[in-house]
């Protein structure tokens, strides 16, 4: 298991921070594991689950992430 930090999420995701963190808050994007009093990190499978789960979305034509996420509010 390897787990990846806030800067890798981003770059692999294209996500802002603002973003990721809006959507761990909303249950959408998987949650961060404390590393200590102010680091987290992410475990790098599902990062990569949450990506495949995009495409998978993409490629089927089901509703965007972005269009759920706004309906919980």
């Amino acid at each position: 298991m390897r787990l990846i930090r806030l800067n890798e999420v981003l770059h692999s995701t294209g996500l802002s921070r603002s973003t990721v963190y809006k959507y761990v808050a909303d249950n959408l994007f998987p949650k961060p594991v404390s590393l200590g009093d102010r680091a987290v990190g992410w475990v790098e499978q599902e990062v990569n689950d949450w990506l495949s789960a995009r495409l998978f979305e993409r490629d089927h034509g089901l509703e965007p992430l972005s269009i759920r996420a706004e309906e919980l509010h």
